[in-house]
C-alpha cells in the first residue's frame, strides 16, 4: 500500500498529467488560429504548478516517496518552478510565431511541451535509475516531435532526424552505463549506490567502465564537446519557437540529473569523473567559442555559445571535491545552479528577441537581420545588448557574476589544475566577447536593411514579458545575493543528504 506522504511529493506532476490530457481534449473544440482558449488554460496550468512547487521549496523539507523511488527536496522543487516559468516565457514569445507557421492547427505544440516538462519534472525528482530515465525518454520523444511540427518544412524535418537519432545513441550509452552500475552494486536506488560504491567492496573497474558511458550521455543532454554535434543542426533547422522549447527548460533538468547521478550516487567515484568532466569542459570551451567566431546565422552562433556556456557549468561541478574530500560541495554546486538558472535567464531574452522580430514568411535567424534595431525599437535591441552582455560575462550584467561565482568556486579548491582551468576560462571568454560585441555593433551602428518594416509587430503580453526578462538580467546582476542564497540553501540541503 502507497502512503500519502508518497502522493505528496508527486501532486505537482500529478496536476501537470491531468491538465496535459484536459487540455489535449479542450483543444479539440477550439477553432480560433491563436488556441486562445488552449493557450490561457496552458499558462494557467504552469503557474500553478510553479506556486506549488515554490511553496513546497520553501518549507525546506526533504522527501522521499514510492520506495524512495522519487524525491522531493528544494533543490528540485526550485528547479521544477524555473522550469515552469521559463515554459510560460517560452510559450508567450513562441506563441505568435508558431501560429504564423501554421504550427497551431491542433494543440500539439502545447500538448507536446506540457508532457515535455512532466518529463523534466520526473527527471529532477528522479531518485531511480530507472525513474530518472523514464523521464528522460518522454522530454526526449516529446522534444523530436516538437522540432518536426513543421511536417512541410525540409529543414525541421531534417533536424528532427538528426536529433532522434543521436538522441537515441546518447541514450543508449547512459542506460548501458547505468546497466553496468547497477551490475556491480545490485540496486537501481542512487542512495544504495552511493552505499555500495563508499564501501569499497565492489570492483573499481566495473565502476568507471559504465561511469564513463554515463558521462558520455549526460554530455549528450548538455551538449558538451565532443558529443556537441546536433546542437547547431537542431539549433538551426528547429522551429524558433521549439529551439526555445529544447534551449531553456531542458538545461534545468540536464544539471539536475548530474547531480543526482554523479553528486548523490557517484561521489566517491568524483576522482574519476571530474577528470572526464575537465576534459569535456576544456573542450566545449575551445570549441564553443572558436567555431561561434566563424557563424553568420544567429542561432546556430546562439547553440555553439550554448557550447561554451555548458563548458563552465561543467568547471562548477568538477569543483566540488577536493583530494577526495567534498570540502567545497555546497560552494561549488551553488554555482553551478546559479549559473544554469541565470543562462536559461539570458537564453530566454536572446531567443525572444529572434521569435517577436520574425514575421510570416521571414525568420531573422541572419545577425545582418538585426541591422539597426535600435532605429526600429530601441526596447527590443536594449534587451538583446543586454542578453549578449551578460552572455559575455560583462559587469554588472548576470552573465558576469554567475561566471565570477564558477571561477571562484575553482580557485577555492586551492589545486594548481583548478588555478590552470580558471584562467583558461578567462581567456576562452575573451574570445567568447567578439561575436557577442558584434550583435550589438550590428544592431546599434549598422544601418537597417531597405525594405524592413519600421514598425515591429508584437503583442502587449510579449513585450511585457520581454521588457520584465531583460530587466531580471540586469537586476539580478546587479544584486545576485537572493538567487545565489537560494541556490546556496537549495544544495547544502542535498550535500547534507549524502552519508559521506
Amino acid at each position: 500500500m502507497i502512503d500519502t506522504l508518497s502522493w505528496i511529493t508527486v501532486y505537482p506532476e500529478i496536476i501537470l498529467l491531468v491538465m496535459a490530457c484536459v487540455i489535449a481534449l479542450v483543444d479539440l473544440g477550439v477553432k480560433t488560429p491563436l488556441r486562445g482558449t488552449t493557450y490561457i488554460l496552458t499558462l494557467l496550468t504552469l503557474a500553478v504548478v510553479a506556486v506549488l512547487e515554490a511553496v513546497y521549496a520553501s518549507q525546506g523539507a526533504t522527501v522521499y516517496g514510492f520506495g524512495k523511488m522519487v524525491v522531493s527536496d528544494p533543490m528540485g522543487n526550485w528547479l521544477k518552478c524555473f522550469a515552469c516559468l521559463a515554459l510560460m516565457v517560452t510559450l508567450v514569445y513562441g506563441r505568435p510565431y508558431a501560429a504564423d507557421r501554421d504550427m497551431l492547427r491542433g494543440g500539439e505544440f502545447f500538448t507536446l511541451s506540457l508532457f515535455s516538462l512532466l518529463g523534466i519534472f520526473v527527471m529532477i525528482s528522479g531518485h531511480n535509475f530507472l525513474v530518472i530515465y523514464m523521464g528522460l525518454e518522454l522530454m526526449t520523444l516529446s522534444s523530436y516531435a516538437l522540432v518536426a511540427l513543421r511536417r512541410d518544412n525540409a529543414t525541421a524535418t531534417e533536424a528532427a532526424m538528426k536529433y532522434f537519432v543521436l538522441g537515441a545513441l546518447a541514450s543508449g550509452f547512459l542506460l548501458y552505463g547505468l546497466s553496468m552500475i547497477y551490475g556491480a552494486t545490485g540496486s537501481l536506488n542512487v542512495s544504495e549506490v552511493f552505499q555500495a560504491i563508499a564501501s569499497r567492496q565492489v570492483k573499481h573497474q566495473v565502476l568507471v567502465f559504465g561511469l564513463v558511458f554515463i558521462v558520455a550521455g549526460l554530455a549528450f543532454k548538455l551538449g558538451a564537446v565532443p558529443f556537441h554535434m546536433w546542437l547547431p543542426d537542431v539549433y538551426q533547422g528547429a522551429p524558433t519557437a521549439v529551439t526555445l522549447l529544447i534551449g531553456a527548460a531542458p538545461q534545468l533538468a540536464a544539471f539536475a540529473i548530474c547531480m543526482r547521478l554523479l553528486v548523490q550516487g557517484l561521489l566517491p567515484l568524483a576522482i574519476d569523473w571530474q577528470q572526464m568532466l575537465a576534459v569535456l569542459a576544456v573542450g566545449s570551451l575551445l570549441v564553443g567559442n572558436f567555431a561561434a567566431v566563424a557563424q553568420t546565422n544567429l542561432k546556430r552562433m546562439l547553440a555553439f555559445s550554448t557550447i561554451a556556456q555548458m563548458g563552465f557549468l561543467l568547471l562548477a561541478l568538477l569543483a566540488g571535491v577536493v583530494n577526495g574530500q567534498p570540502v567545497n560541495a555546497t560552494s561549488a554546486y551553488s554555482a553551478a545552479m546559479f549559473y544554469v538558472v541565470t543562462y536559461v535567464l539570458t537564453t530566454l531574452a536572446a531567443f525572444g528577441i529572434i521569435l517577436l522580430l520574425a514575421r510570416q514568411g521571414h525568420e531573422a535567424e541572419e545577425i545582418t537581420d538585426l541591422a539597426g534595431l535600435n532605429q526600429r525599437s530601441p526596447l527590443f535591441a536594449g534587451v538583446m545588448a543586454i542578453s549578449m552582455f551578460s552572455l559575455a560575462g560583462i559587469p554588472p550584467l548576470v552573465g558576469f557574476y554567475a561566471k565570477l561565482a564558477v571561477l571562484q568556486s575553482l580557485l577555492a579548491g586551492q589545486q594548481a589544475a583548478y588555478l590552470a582551468l580558471s584562467v583558461f576560462a578567462v581567456l576562452a571568454s575573451l574570445i567568447g566577447a567578439f561575436y557577442y560585441l558584434r550583435v550589438v555593433k550590428v544592431m546599434y551602428f549598422d544601418a537597417p536593411h531597405a525594405g524592413l518594416p519600421t514598425a515591429i509587430v508584437a503583442g502587449g503580453d510579449a513585450r511585457a514579458v520581454l521588457a520584465l526578462n531583460g530587466g531580471l538580467v540586469l537586476l539580478l546582476g546587479i544584486a545576485p545575493g537572493g538567487l545565489m542564497s537560494l541556490c546556496g540553501q537549495s544544495v547544502a540541503a542535498l550535500v547534507k543528504s549524502l552519508s559521506v
